[in-house]
């Protein structure tokens, strides 16, 4: 492996190579943050590797490359994979590690620098890519199949493959991966969704104080199903026994124009908020003063999301899809439905109707999300670069 700096802190040097970072907001730019936080606090040197971004202003530990904006989501950057410096870079950081977070760009970039050093190569599978296809503007079935042998391939070349939680792992096998694969979820700052003021949404959206509150959070793409929230929404609303009810939607991104076309079409406008982006404190308020959380995307790896909303305290009402399934303990601490809009929406309107048991279920919500907690996932996947390099180190060994 390159040499460690004299004088260098203890610990492993991660390289973290990404397609995706902030300023650009994703669940995949949020996992890389608390990985990295919990990480250095642990004493492990990371650096991470990422698109640049117009006025983006130097941080310390990120190498920013040139990128250009996404044809088809401009608020998302491109990277152009290409550095004179890269080597020199992994010598001076003594990189004993390589995680990416995209099998695309810098994601094969990264893989690039794991071979030519002998660094163990880490990939978290974050996104079902071939669910994505639609920001293809031509040829999307075939798009689908490439996507699908593109990313197997890239994923049994690794040295480690993680996904966020057990079904996306057997829809890996499934699919043909044979790397070893392990099931490390984002964690979460428990204690950053305790204590809020639960007045906050109400009082910065002007929304009256009998009016029950459902909430989304994420981004505003056609793959998170947002015209079935917003059907199912219109039929809620027309239940008169419910009482006044608001939709808080919280996110941006490329469908921000079309949802807010759905909302008027469905004539919605007075009751429906769409926020934008917001900063993560204010997004953990919106948290802690909504009544019911509700989610209907069918391409999520783990929908942090949702561990977010049950750490706020929130039952959740979510379509069943293999990324959420784990997610949410159906019956327990909020609902699983099928693609229906019939079920989904009694399913709202139950827990509406009983207050008792849509708290009962937030409180046990609560108590559910505590393996979540982003120090404990964070050692799982410390420990588990520890032994790849511990393993890199012994294979050399033997071969002297």
């Amino acid at each position: 492996m390159p040499p460690t700096e004299p004088g260098a802190e203890t610990g492993l040097g991660i390289g973290i190579f990404t397609d995706s970072y902030r300023p650009y907001t994703s669940g995949v730019v949020h996992s890389i943050e608390i990985f990295a936080r919990h990480l250095r606090a642990l004493g492990h040197r990371v650096y991470i590797f990422a698109p640049s971004y117009p006025n983006c202003a130097p941080e310390e530990g990120v190498f920013r490359f040139w990128a250009i904006p996404a044809p088809t989501q401009r608020e998302f950057s491109l990277a152009l994979p290409l550095s004179l410096t890269i080597g020199a870079t992994v010598r001076r950081l003594g990189l004993d590690v390589i995680h990416v977070h995209s099998p695309f760009l810098l994601g094969r970039l990264g893989a690039r620098v794991a071979r030519r050093f002998g660094l163990p190569l880490v990939f978290t599978y974050h996104t079902l890519y071939e669910k994505y296809v639609h920001y293809v503007p031509f040829f999307q079935g075939l798009s689908r199949r490439i996507v699908r042998r593109y990313t197997r391939a890239f994923c049994n070349q690794c040295d480690l493959v993680i996904a966020p939680t057990a079904p996306i792992a057997d829809l890996l096998r499934q699919q043909g991966v044979n790397a070893p694969l392990a099931v490390i979820p984002t964690g979460i700052e428990l204690a950053a969704f305790q204590g809020l003021d639960r007045t906050w949404l109400r009082r910065r959206y002007s929304l009256p104080p009998e009016a029950r509150i459902l909430l989304y959070v994420g981004r505003l793409g056609r793959e998170k199903n947002l015209g079935f929230l917003l059907q199912s929404f219109a039929r809620l609303r027309n239940q008169a026994a419910l009482g006044p009810l608001k939709l808080v939607l919280i996110g941006g991104g490329a469908a921000a124009g079309e949802v807010a076309r759905q909302v008027k079409d469905l004539g919605l406008q007075q009751d429906v908020v769409l926020t934008g982006t917001l900063p993560k404190e204010e997004v953990a308020r919106c948290y802690a003063g909504a009544d019911l959380f509700v989610f209907a995307s069918l391409t999520e790896t783990q929908g942090l999301v949702l561990a977010e909303a049950k750490a706020a305290g929130l039952a959740v009402v979510a379509v069943d899809a293999s990324g959420v399934r784990e997610m949410v303990l159906d019956g327990e601490d909020g609902y699983l439905t099928p693609l229906s809009l019939d079920t989904f929406t009694e399913r709202v309107a139950a827990l509406l109707r009983d207050d008792a048991k849509r708290l009962a279920m937030g409180e046990r919500a609560r108590e559910n999300v505590r393996p979540y907690a982003a120090r404990e996932t964070t050692l799982r996947l410390a420990e588990h670069y520890r032994l790849l390099v511990a393993a890199k180190a012994h294979r050399l060994e033997k071969a002297v």
